[in-house]
């Protein structure tokens, strides 16, 4: 059962970093500059610092997730804290995904249904895994 759980959080790491990589492509996709010349200058630089934000603890959540996949599993405070934070990092994110977003004026092509689709899925395969890692360590 441990080699099982050790794999999905690696993967679940691969696909994080993965996740990083294909978002450096989301500003030209959605023509951010563009969109962001109708905010102040200020507000601007706030969306593209949390934007570096979220990639950053996106990024570090996989690199965690690749080289310390065997420590999510010690059940100490520290892995059951980090387990629990990702975990509900990724669910809040689908939570925003379908009860926040209005995703009316997004762009509908197939590419842009097909992301979706894909960012969908990622996001409940780390909110599985990390849910599982989160349970396993409390019981």
């Amino acid at each position: 059962m441990d080699t099982y759980i050790l794999v999905l959080i690696k993967l679940a790491g691969y696909l994080q970093v993965a996740l990083c990589l294909g978002s450096l492509f989301i500003p030209k996709l959605l023509n951010w500059k563009s969109e962001l010349l109708h905010l102040s200058k200020i507000n601007a630089q706030i969306f593209w610092t949390y934007a570096a934000y979220i990639l950053c603890i996106n990024l570090f959540f996989g690199l965690i997730s690749i080289f310390g996949a065997a420590a999510f599993l010690e059940k100490t405070f520290f892995s059951k804290s980090i387990s629990a934070f990702i975990f509900l990092y990724w669910l809040s994110r689908i939570l925003i995904q379908f009860f926040y977003f209005d995703t009316k004026s997004a762009s509908q092509g197939l590419i842009y249904k097909l992301g979706e689709l894909a960012l969908v899925l990622l996001f409940v395969f780390f909110t599985v895994v990390y849910g599982w890692v989160t349970y396993s360590n409390h019981f």
